[in-house]
Formats: C-alpha cells, sequence, structure tokens
C-alpha cells in the first residue's frame, strides 16, 4: 500500500474515533492536510474499501474502519504518545501512597479504568515471579499459631495452624530456621530448600516444625495467577451503540474469570504492548471489543498483565501508551517495594 493510502487510512481512523461518525472524503481533505483533491480522497477511499480496511454503514454515505483497518493503523500508523510530565507525576502520586500489594492492585486497577475510560483488568502476581521477603511465625494460643509468607512483590500469604502445646522460644528457634532456609530465594528453590530442612530439623522442633514447614511449602506452590481485579465496567455502558446487539454479553464475558486469563494471555513482556482488535479475540461475545495488554514485572522478569478492554473505536495511541506507564511504573513501584 502506497503512503497516500496509508495516510488516508490515519486520517479515517483518527476522525472516527474523535467523532464517532462516518467519514466523508470531503471531511478529510477540509481536516488533514492530504495535499490532493477531494475526488483523489475518494478514489483513496474506494481502494481501501475495496481491500478491507474501510467500511459503509448502510445508513451513512461516510467510511468507517474495520477491523482490519484499525489492525494497520496500529501496526504501521499510530504512534504510541508520551505521557505528559503532569500525567506521569499523577500515576506516581497515585500509586506510591499504596499499604499493600492489594491496595497497588486495586489502585492500579482504577487508576487504569479512569485515564482510559475502559474497561481495566489487573492479574496478581504468581509466587513463581518473587522470592521470600520474609517468614513470621506469630503464637495465638498455646495451641495455635499463625505462619505469614511476605514475598518481594508485596504479596501476603497467611495459614492458622494447629499445633501441639508450643513455648516462646519454640516458635523462635523455628522461624529463625524458616526464614535461613528461604529469605531471598525464588519460590521455587525456597521450596526445595524447605524439603531440605525438614529432616534436618532439630529434635525440639519435632511435630511443630514438620507442620510449619508443610504448610509452608504447599503457600509458596499455591498459584493466585487466577485472581483478576477488574474496575471500570460502567465505561463500556457508555458505547452502547459501538456493539452490535447489546452490552449485556460483553459485561457477562468479563465476569469469567477464565476469559479474563485468556485475554490477558498473551502479555508476556514488560514494555511491549499487545493488542487483540475485534475478530482476533478468541471469545464471540468479545469480538466488539479490542484489548490492549502489557506484563509488568522488573527489568528481569514478568510478574503478570494488565490491561484495559473496550470498543474497536479506541484511541489506540492514547490507551497504549496509558497501559504502557501504568504498567512500568506498577512494576517498578513492587520491584523496589
Amino acid at each position: 500500500m502506497d503512503d497516500r493510502k496509508l495516510e488516508v487510512l490515519r486520517a479515517i481512523v483518527t476522525d472516527y474515533v474523535s467523532s464517532q461518525e462516518p467519514v466523508g472524503s470531503k471531511a478529510l481533505v477540509e481536516r488533514h492536510d492530504l495535499g490532493v483533491s477531494p475526488a483523489t480522497v475518494r478514489n483513496d477511499m474506494a481502494a481501501l474499501e475495496e481491500e478491507g480496511y474501510i467500511t459503509q454503514p448502510h445508513t451513512s454515505a461516510g467510511r468507517i474502519p474495520t477491523d482490519k483497518g484499525y489492525r494497520l493503523f496500529v501496526d504501521r500508523l499510530g504512534t504510541v504518545k508520551p505521557l505528559s510530565p503532569a500525567e506521569q507525576k499523577a500515576i506516581h502520586t497515585f500509586l506510591s501512597g499504596a499499604a499493600d500489594l492489594d491496595d497497588v492492585l486495586l489502585r492500579t486497577v482504577r487508576l487504569l479504568a479512569q485515564v482510559t475510560q475502559q474497561v481495566a483488568i489487573v492479574q496478581y502476581p504468581t509466587l513463581s515471579h518473587s522470592t521470600v521477603r520474609h517468614v513470621e511465625v506469630v503464637s495465638l494460643s498455646s495451641s495455635r499459631m499463625l505462619l505469614i509468607l511476605i514475598t518481594s512483590t508485596g504479596r501476603i500469604e497467611q495459614r492458622a495452624l494447629e499445633l501441639p502445646d508450643h513455648e516462646t522460644e519454640t516458635l523462635a528457634s523455628l522461624r529463625a530456621q524458616l526464614n535461613a532456609a528461604t529469605v531471598g530465594h525464588p519460590s521455587s528453590v525456597a521450596a526445595a530448600r524447605l524439603s531440605a530442612l525438614v529432616d534436618e530439623l532439630p529434635p525440639e522442633l519435632g511435630a511443630i516444625g514438620q507442620v510449619a514447614a508443610a504448610t509452608l511449602l504447599e503457600m509458596l506452590s499455591s498459584e493466585t495467577s487466577t485472581r483478576m481485579v477488574v474496575g471500570g465496567m460502567p465505561n463500556l455502558t457508555r458505547y452502547g451503540a459501538e456493539f452490535e446487539t447489546t452490552v449485556k454479553p460483553v459485561l457477562e464475558a468479563l465476569e469469567e474469570q477464565v476469559v479474563l486469563l485468556k485475554l490477558m494471555g498473551e502479555a508476556t513482556t514488560a514494555d511491549a504492548v499487545t493488542v487483540r482488535i475485534g475478530q482476533e479475540n478468541p471469545y464471540k461475545e468479545l469480538q466488539s471489543t479490542s484489548v490492549v495488554a502489557s506484563g509488568y514485572g522488573s527489568q528481569l522478569d514478568i510478574f503478570a498483565t494488565l490491561g484495559v478492554v473496550g470498543p474497536t473505536r479506541m484511541d489506540y495511541p492514547s490507551t497504549m501508551a496509558s497501559v504502557r506507564a501504568v504498567a512500568r511504573y506498577v512494576g517498578r513501584f513492587l520491584s523496589e517495594g
């Protein structure tokens, strides 16, 4: 495709996204410096329509982009807008007040939904993408204790255990043993070291040590990547006319955990933004939507993914910039603890 047709397509996408109205050749010439006559633009639009990049709604003389047109726009035409210093500062300020991992992710989903005006989805980080920061053992009574696992991503897991009568000194020794075996290690390494520790526990820890180590092993191997936080569902109702029938099937699909996991599943690298448009989505109910997602994490590892879902008539450059920026800030925030 030649550069002029690409420029015409870019103008059609830009105008349609901003105006919500089908775009005609006369309006394109008036709004954009295309350097050609309306007749030439009409010929280019006819060629774009024949090639499947734009289409004519039955009620209008103008044209609108197809999924194929949006895809070409995203791949070759859409430049990702950098966020302004004020926007960057707002993101940093909003996230920096978070108290723990749950608060970070809740703030993140609210922020994404607010800045993009779409439905925002944030996946919880998995233990496999973190190291053990601390293990705490707290006595609840003479026969019960609380085992707490804290990871480098801010995740906190806790379990209450029924145990034989124990002394405070016993718990202090157990705490020291568990931390020595696990702190600073990735979950897989920490689990292996815990397994070895079970055979080396001093006699005085006995059954208490066995139960605590087995429980901590279970906590380390638990998988929480299926946990998702969703925000901004009401945003979709503002786009009712964008969907073929009604927004209801879209909202219902987004309530299914397996659907959310599938939608976020392809965003596997930080800084790279994945965009799936319309028919590219695996679920029929969501084929009138687009998904913009990115991995978040440290420079060396990806913790999980986040993104937004909205109608295909989306401001892709702005949305991609927001998703990428928020992913970077969340990854940095969790990495730095």
